[in-house]
């Protein structure tokens, strides 16, 4: 297989239908999605024997039981796929907005506007919602989608853009502004990331060692999307009523997402009541504590099962029912834990001291920041960006879950009357 050769065809054909995104307008691209989103529920049987495929063959091969629920498809979760591209269809036009306006001494009026990229890869990991989310933001912003999945959801990706392809072909929009590229061969994915000029952008979704490879390859410009070491800290003035349930729905929610928490600080003061009653909940609900030498002091006293925490320990992204469990004297010492370890993802506070927040949100830099609040909601949909492209834990570009906006970058136009310089 020439990889190079299938990555230019595609880009070039994507390039062509990138233009037939433009020329159709907001209200063609708006009704192919809504027309998308009523062919994956009357096909879902389709989209279900296929990812039992997947599945079949992940568990076969012993793939790990998160990344089998990352895997999976289900009946609810086609209706909440239908749901998000049904959401982004609904969101105003991101394209043709003015971002800038004025009129220089000489004469000339200068209008910064908003413009698609043109073909955007993405490189993907099991997910096979990822392949609806990321072409519902990309068809809408005017961009042609190029999505290379993994091959463990190869048979679940192939039938989702089929469906796809299926209703743009009733449409002004040309098929491969949606296209798949193949993923048994890896070949494939160099060959992406290397198309300088052919392909605009890469953006990467997946484990911290996928996202690495893509922005360590890659000629073609990326957008890093990171790993999620994210942590809830338990203040010394934290309601515990409150803290108790956002801990928990922080770590047990869906532990296999990049915004579930890994780490959990409490406030020494608060350690001995507050401690007793977390680690047994979430013992209760299954999670594997590693913790350090005071809260293993505590959960030995009340009979609780641990293990040390290591030093690789609290910079782990588990993506399963694991938590790394510590002690801190105060927000400044969780800030400092966070500053270490974290991944600049998602950090949450619980705490009813104002000032102590803002300290917290001001020691943190982190793409989202909670207060009183789960991690889990660094999240496209819930945040009301419909679907999301990804969550972006770099400072250029883009930061945070990225919808629309993000995915549209920005051109001059400027308006004389024979100025010359």
């Amino acid at each position: 297989m020439d990889s190079a050769k299938i990555i230019s065809e595609k880009a070039a054909a994507a390039r062509r239908a990138s233009r037939s995104l433009i020329a159709a307008g907001d209200e063609a691209r708006t009704g192919a999605l809504l027309a998308i989103a009523d062919a994956l529920v009357a096909q879902s049987e389709r989209v279900l024997t296929a990812n039992g495929i997947d599945i079949f063959r992940a568990k076969s091969s012993g793939m790990a039981e998160s990344m089998q629920d990352r895997l999976l498809l289900t009946e609810k979760r086609i209706h909440e796929m239908a749901d998000g591209l049904r959401q982004v269809a609904a969101l105003p036009n991101p394209l043709g907005r003015t971002i800038n306006q004025r009129t220089l001494p000489n004469g000339l009026e200068l209008t910064q506007r908003s413009v698609p990229f043109g073909v955007v890869g993405m490189v993907y990991e099991a997910r096979p919602n990822v392949t609806i989310d990321a072409a519902a933001i990309l068809v809408k912003s005017g961009n042609a989608a190029l999505l290379r999945g993994s091959s463990s959801a190869a048979s679940s990706n192939e039938v989702l853009v089929e469906i796809m392809r299926e209703v743009l072909a009733t449409t002004t929009i040309s098929q491969d502004a949606i296209q798949l590229i193949p993923s048994d061969d890896r070949s494939t994915v160099t060959a992406l990331l290397h198309a300088r000029g052919e392909v605009d952008l890469v953006i990467p979704r997946g484990s911290a060692s996928l996202i690495r490879m893509v922005v360590d390859e890659a000629t073609v410009p990326t957008i890093e999307t990171g790993a999620g070491v994210c942590h809830v800290y338990v203040d010394e003035e934290a309601d515990l009523s409150k803290a108790l349930p956002i801990v928990m729905n922080s770590k047990t929610h869906r532990p296999s997402v990049c915004n579930a928490a890994e780490t959990l600080l409490v406030h020494e003061n608060v350690g001995e009541k507050f401690l007793p009653v977390v680690l047994k909940e979430l013992v209760g609900a299954g999670v594997k504590l590693h913790v350090d030498s005071r809260v293993a002091e505590i959960a030995a006293k009340e009979g609780i099962s641990f293990e040390h925490a290591t030093p690789e320990s609290w910079c782990t992204e588990y993506n399963a029912l694991e938590m790394n469990v510590a002690v801190v004297s105060g927000v400044v010492s969780a800030a400092d834990h966070i500053q270490k370890f974290g991944t600049n993802h998602t950090e949450s506070i619980v705490t009813e001291n104002e000032a102590t927040a803002d300290a917290f949100i001001a020691l943190s830099d982190s793409a989202a920041i909670m207060v009183n609040a789960s991690t889990r909601f660094t999240d496209g949909e819930q945040m009301g960006f419909g679907a999301e492209i990804g969550i972006s834990n770099q400072k250029l570009h883009a930061r945070g879950p990225m919808g629309l906006e993000q995915m549209t970058t920005t051109t001059w136009i400027v308006r004389g009357n024979g100025q010359i310089r």
